[in-house]
């Protein structure tokens, strides 16, 4: 049975749609906005998996908690006119935590304070007032339709919008407005939604104006708030920034001090333009002088034109397939003219043939057989990293290998994470394939690890180079191949292969040695 406070009106078909709709946008702004803190938090502290665990517990925890708390609002008095103060306030409410809370991380963050507080809090702040809402407006609704209905329509468009956010936040908010913009742009959705109940419901009319004025304000504030996180940004390098992108997959920067380029991906480090050759020599020709004559190469990640560089300059290569996630980094790299210097144009070398997408799913894709494989990924931070190096995706490169063909990766730096590099090498001999672990020290890194593998057959030496090199010769060659001693785990301790169904390499990349006291 339909239930109404002997003081409330019934509410016009118009009123009912506009509450159903601001449910619908409530939620797209709310996934958004969680989304937003996680990609956030990840680029802030570097730990995406422990990022994104924190923000949506303490989300959803916290929507849990607002929607426990709407129960006690609105409880006197007229209910349907305290009902939509209760929402307007906080529809209200979300509008400065939009807008200036991530700007709040970014400049805490640059002073060194207690970033993982402030993530807490302005989850928490946000999840609560987001809890609030649905229930009341299904309160609302309940006194003009039966509670099932009401209930029904109200989750309906709840979900309706979480989808929408879900897909607007990686396919067109993040990669065309960046984190801040965005922020700024969700501030001003909760305005627009209180400015149009306030002129469709006749209980919130007081708040018309005030609100008609307060959306050309936020709008306003809005357009500072994007230059003003780029001069926080800029804080946190030490050289000056010389480019800056925003993709749906990272944070990429650019900057430089004299002759000193420098290529950041979410705030780490990726290359020095300084000693970058000695690793992506170390990289691509060792596995290039063990074929002999390779003349057809698969290149993954390194979408920068650095290894393609090297890979280049073997005049046996008649094709190279470049396989990259991220097509603003390629961008970057054919467009920026530091960048394309120093990468010597090589992406527009008529024998490379350029691929864009996710490396597990499009390797399969590729025309084999490749003489020489090369994957150049981030370090296996997360499951979702991790997965380019397990034995799966070494599975993946087996069958697109020649008979005589040479695999190589990167295996992260084995002083700080030995287990890394080990439990790569552990994952292709998992595939029976023959491994040769070797280093390199790179000043701007320290000793850097890589893995070379191939399958099983007599030893072959190195081929001599067809070209000076800044620092590998035949004598190099050979001295990467000595690994310390303590560049590799502990005696008698055993290393897992890393597989898709319990990526181990994840965490033993997190699990550093000074995070353990070693010595």
């Amino acid at each position: 049975m339909s239930r109404s406070a002997p003081s409330s009106r019934r509410l016009s078909g118009g009123q009912v749609q506009l509450l159903l709709i601001t449910a619908a946008i409530s939620s797209c702004v709310g996934l958004v906005l969680e989304l937003l803190l996680v990609a956030q938090a990840s680029y802030l502290v570097g730990d995406a998996a422990l990022a994104t665990g924190v923000v949506v517990g303490t989300f959803l925890a916290a929507m849990g908690l607002g929607a426990w708390l709407s129960q006690f609002l609105a409880t006197a008095g007229d209910p349907q006119r305290q009902l939509l103060r209760a929402l307007l306030r906080v529809e209200l409410g979300l509008s400065p935590l939009c807008l200036l809370g991530p700007l709040a991380l970014f400049a805490l963050f640059a002073v060194d304070g207690p970033i993982w507080l402030a993530v807490v809090l302005l989850t928490l702040l946000v999840g609560v007032l987001g809890g609030m809402e649905l229930p009341l407006i299904t309160r609302l609704l309940e006194n003009q339709q039966q509670l099932r209905t009401a209930l029904a329509r109200v989750l309906a468009l709840d979900y309706l919008g979480a989808l929408a956010g879900a897909l607007l936040f990686p396919l067109v908010l993040l990669p065309w407005l960046g984190l801040l913009p965005t922020a700024a742009a969700l501030a001003v959705v909760p305005l627009v939604t209180s400015a149009l109940l306030a002129w469709r419901f006749p209980e919130l009319r007081r708040w018309r104006w005030p609100l008609g004025a307060a959306v050309p304000l936020t709008l306003l504030a809005g357009a500072v708030v994007g230059p003003l996180g780029d001069r926080i940004e800029d804080s946190l390098y030490a050289d000056p920034v010389v480019g800056r992108m925003q993709s749906r997959h990272q944070r990429i920067v650019l900057t430089r001090r004299r002759g000193d380029l420098r290529l950041y991906l979410d705030g780490s480090l990726q290359f020095s333009s300084l000693d970058e050759y000695r690793y992506h020599e170390a990289l691509v020709h060792p596995a290039m002088a063990l074929h002999g004559r390779p003349q057809r190469v698969l290149l993954l990640g390194a979408g920068d034109g650095l290894a393609l560089r090297e890979v280049l300059r073997w005049p046996a290569v008649r094709q190279v397939d470049l396989l990259e996630l991220d097509p603003a980094m390629l961008q970057l790299a054919r467009r920026h003219p530091l960048l394309r210097r120093l990468n010597a144009g090589s992406l527009a070398d008529p024998r490379v043939r350029v691929h864009v997408g996710d490396a597990f799913a499009r390797v399969a894709e590729l025309d084999g057989p490749y003489d020489v494989v090369i994957a150049d990924f981030p370090d296996p931070a997360t499951a979702a990293v991790a997965r380019l190096y397990s034995v799966a995706f070494y599975g993946r490169l087996r069958q697109r290998l020649a008979g005589d063909g040479v695999l190589v990766t990167q295996a992260s730096t084995p002083f700080f994470t030995p287990r890394v590099l080990a439990s790569i090498q552990a994952s292709l001999e998992h595939l029976g394939l023959r491994t040769r672990p070797y280093s390199v020290s790179v000043p701007s890194f320290g000793p850097w690890g890589f893995v070379l593998a191939q399958r099983s057959g007599p030893e072959r030496g190195f081929a001599p180079l067809p070209f000076t090199g800044r620092w590998v010769d035949a004598t190099e060659l050979e001295r990467l191949f000595e690994l310390p001693r303590d560049l590799r785990p502990d005696p008698g301790e055993t290393v897992l292969p890393n597989r898709l169904g319990r990526p181990v390499l994840a965490e033993y990349q997190r699990r550093s040695r000074w995070q353990q006291g070693w010595p």
